[in-house]
């Protein structure tokens, strides 16, 4: 018969997978579809998007956020003292998805709210520190899913309990260029992520280029 604490653990893993499709979801629509068709629209039909449509998908994707980040930290505690531990691959997925919900709550949507007229700033200085936020949020998607993915289903360096043998070197590493590219998205410039086809080819690279410090450092 199955525990109750194990039922418990599965409904929060399972809340946990439901927020994360719903905000990076949102987070692939924003990026793929509507920053795209916002280029190309007739000028009469954005004050209206901009006004009911915009602000119904930034609610669902903060929210998201919000609730994949609380039920992530839930998680977290129960690995940590269920006896179950916290692997690298952990480690690395729950600070690429920290970074993320920090990029959403602290960047996008503060800057977003100015964009939208739904705050008073500087519209033209806002719009690009959200969109490179969230350019960067979708660059980390990709490695931030594998990892995740890979605490209970991969074996090797990554699935080293970090209670009993500490970092490897190659996860600083990982952890080093992810605070890099963090610091890019407050201080930087797009460069290579600044397109579709960029962002996407750069987040299956840097997925590869992290997973393979924690395989072999």
């Amino acid at each position: 018969m199955i525990e109750a604490k194990e039922i418990v653990i599965f409904l929060f893993r399972w809340a946990h997978v439901l927020f994360g499709i719903t905000w990076i979801g949102m987070l692939y629509y924003f990026n793929f579809v509507q920053t795209e068709y916002f280029k190309e629209a007739d000028p009469g039909a954005l004050p209206d998007a901009k006004a009911k449509l915009a602000p119904r998908a930034l609610w669902w994707f903060r929210w998201g956020a919000k609730f994949t980040f609380i039920t992530g930290l839930i998680l977290l505690g129960g690995l940590q003292h269920g006896g179950m531990g916290i692997d690298t691959y952990i480690v690395l997925g729950a600070l690429l998805g920290t970074l993320m919900y920090l990029n959403v709550w602290l960047i996008i949507w503060p800057n977003q709210k100015i964009v939208l007229g739904l705050a008073e700033g500087d519209s033209a200085a806002a719009a690009p520190k959200a969109a490179l936020a969230s350019r960067t949020n979708t660059l980390f998607s990709g490695p931030m899913a594998f990892f995740m993915l890979a605490s209970p289903h991969l074996s090797g360096a990554g699935s080293a309990l970090v209670s009993n043998n500490g970092l490897s070197l190659g996860a600083w590493i990982a952890i080093a260029v992810i605070f890099a590219l963090e610091g890019n998205a407050i201080l930087g410039k797009p460069g290579p992520i600044a397109s579709i086809r960029g962002v996407v080819h750069m987040s299956l690279a840097l997925t590869a280029v992290l997973f393979l410090l924690t395989l072999f450092l």
